[in-house]
């Protein structure tokens, strides 16, 4: 075998590697998959340890399961959020041309979110579509029509012909923690409505958009499988809600999701009743950062938003911002990071005014900033 090869030959080392009596049954018994919370606990090991001198009180029982048991549970959470959603993720059948005349073909999954025929997928998948197939689990096959795209945040927005469809039910992210069990329906290389399990590997991850020059934050990453075809595909936590759509492939074992979250929820809505999402434009370049402790307790936050950029002649130059600044709130509301500097720059600001509280060299200050619609190149 591979780890065997990778060494000199050594009898020692080779016993060591046997299985024991009662490791399979160990290893099965640290994890529990709970049911109701929809993610897995660890428990220790199911059985007592031979020998063990401390004495069970009269009358009472091991409530803990059984190796079986904690499978079973295991199982059972996994089969069930497939069989409830295996009716809300679609296949896609993408073909269009390239801009030099060349026909391409590609696939991915989309979810439906209404019943209706409102399907939520990745904007990659279909962005240079001409044509689009949606194909359901029972095999029925249904045109489907681009209603928005919008690459900054890598989703876009379906609609077919039906009105009895089984929409899933959209969950939070910002729910999640890291550990939790999720499922990831889709369907890799073709395969529809392929299942597969894992944990929430990690939050708050930055996922770039490099056509269009921007960041998506807050991205999960789960080591749940995803392949080729995933793209577009369903999320899902314990209980059966989407909590993101799948997005990319970062590496072996590294699956990455667009979160389903308030932010996510407008841009939905955008695009179903305008067919794009407007956003509002400052004109900076900056990244989060922690707070000087001391204006961190006055303020009542950790986090702002230190300015490294500002635009020749943008909304930030125009109001008096410069490099090094930290902004700390736009209109009274708190800003501690990027993401929620993104999350307040929709379209209701548009050439509005707004208080942008910053804090320059340890003095506070409030500007007035008038954002503009951001123009995306190539729309």
């Amino acid at each position: 075998m591979g780890f065997a090869s990778s060494f000199p030959y050594n009898p020692v080392a080779k016993r060591s590697l046997r299985w024991r009596p009662g490791t399979i049954r160990t290893c099965a018994g640290a994890l529990l998959a709970s049911r109701e919370m929809g993610r897995i606990a660890y428990i220790g090991d199911a059985r007592a340890p031979e020998g063990d001198p401390r004495p069970r009180p009269s009358g009472e029982t091991d409530a803990r399961p059984s190796d079986a048991e904690a499978l079973d549970a295991y199982s059972r959470v996994v089969t069930e959020v497939a069989e409830q959603l295996a009716p809300s993720v679609v296949n896609l059948r993408v073909s269009g041309h390239t801009p030099r005349g060349h026909r391409i073909e590609g696939g991915g999954s989309g979810v439906v979110i209404t019943p209706d025929g409102f399907l939520l997928t990745s904007a990659h998948v279909v962005e240079s579509a001409a044509y689009v197939q949606a194909v359901f689990v029972d095999g029925g096959e249904l045109p489907a029509e681009p209603i928005g795209v919008d690459p900054l945040s890598d989703l876009a927005l379906l609609r077919v012909h039906a009105d009895a469809l089984m929409p899933a039910r959209l969950g939070d992210a910002g729910r999640l923690r890291v550990g939790q069990l999720v499922v990831a329906i889709g369907n890799p290389h073709g395969f529809a409505g392929s299942v597969t399990a894992g944990v929430v590997s990690a939050l708050g991850r930055s996922l770039p958009i490099h056509s269009a020059g921007r960041v998506i934050d807050n991205v999960i990453q789960t080591d749940a499988a995803l392949n080729p075809g995933n793209s577009g595909g369903a999320l899902v936590e314990g209980r059966g809600a989407v909590v993101g759509i799948n997005t990319a492939v970062a590496g072996i074992g590294l699956g990455l999701a667009v979160p389903i979250n308030d932010a996510t929820r407008r841009i939905v809505a955008s695009l179903m009743r305008h067919g794009r999402v407007r956003r509002a434009y400052v004109g900076i370049a900056g990244g989060s950062r922690p707070l000087p402790p001391r204006l961190a307790a006055r303020l009542g936050r950790r986090g702002c938003i230190e300015v490294v950029e500002v635009v020749e002649d943008s909304p930030a130059a125009r109001a008096g911002l410069r490099p090094a600044d930290l902004i700390v709130s736009i209109d009274g509301a708190p800003v501690e990071s990027v993401s929620d500097l993104q999350r307040l720059l929709f379209a209701e600001l548009i050439d509005q005014p707004v208080a942008l509280g910053i804090v320059r060299e340890a003095d506070e200050l409030t500007l007035e900033l008038r954002p503009v619609e951001l123009e995306i190149g190539g729309d």
